[in-house]
């Protein structure tokens, strides 16, 4: 006569048991939207029109979020702050190209969000898809960009792996690591201690040797929000295209972004 109570009893507890373990399973969820180069059209997979990057910028202001410093992610990491807070959304871009000064700098200064730039300097001043410094040195000094590293010169460790010792590789990654600190921190001041993965390619042992040149947060492309449970050296970004648009958009950031291979 007591299996009625005694049920009603077990199956609330597994109920709340397994709500927790959905809803409470992380403090916070932080989506860090990664961005490429944006343009009046779609000339690749990884360009987003203007009109669509600015359209995701008033959405993030409509709806009550708050575009946070990556530093700021970084430092609950490392035991150095706060956890963020709900509705974080943090804003990178690989690569510098020159439309993050033509395009995005604009639209960034009238939302004031902060954005961190991963920069391999062999482009800077070189390349035509590139910045030029006196361009990242105006961003820095806006007060709303930071600019961080992504190797020296972009290289696929992939493919670097299979055509050297390994031996020459490991001064391989150094050289590409350090190389890279040193001409940002020399070029525009401040510390640079943060590193994009070229190709989100990593393992154990680039991780290592990251750590070894003095990064101590380092970012991948894996499709999802940042949690409480990941690593800080090696945090996931979602890598945007033109179709995360309108409802797209809001699905993401929820958490619930359509599922696709990532071509980088």
């Amino acid at each position: 006569m007591f299996c009625g109570p005694l049920l009603r009893f077990f199956f609330c507890a597994v109920f709340i048991m397994l709500t927790c373990t959905a809803s409470c399973a992380d403090s916070f969820r932080v989506p860090i939207l990664l961005y490429h180069r944006l343009g009046a059209k779609v000339v690749d997979g990884m360009t987003i029109t203007t009109p669509v990057f600015e359209s995701q910028m008033k959405y993030l202001q409509d709806n009550g979020y708050t575009v946070i410093p990556l530093r700021r992610l970084i430092d609950y990491y490392r035991g150095k702050g706060a956890a963020p807070a709900p509705k974080s959304v943090v804003i990178v871009e690989d690569d510098a190209h020159k439309t993050v000064y033509e395009e995005m700098l604009p639209i960034i200064r009238r939302y004031r969000y902060p954005v961190t730039v991963f920069v391999y300097p062999s482009a800077i001043s070189n390349a035509k898809y590139a910045m030029t410094w006196d361009q990242l040195r105006e961003l820095k000094k806006s007060g709303l960009f930071d600019v961080q590293s992504h190797t020296y010169w972009h290289p696929n460790f992939k493919k670097e792996r299979k055509k050297r010792t390994a031996e020459a590789l490991d001064k391989f990654v150094m050289s590409q690591l350090e190389k890279s600190k040193a001409k940002l921190e020399a070029e525009l001041g401040g510390v640079v201690d943060l590193l994009a993965w070229p190709f989100g390619i990593y393992d154990d042992a680039l991780i290592r040797k990251a750590s070894q040149a003095g990064y101590v947060a380092t970012f991948t492309i894996e499709r999802r929000h940042a949690t409480e449970r990941d690593t800080v050296m090696k945090l996931p970004r979602y890598l945007l295209v033109n179709a995360d648009r309108g409802t797209a958009f809001a699905r993401l950031l929820e958490g619930n972004a359509v599922k696709r291979n990532e071509v980088y």
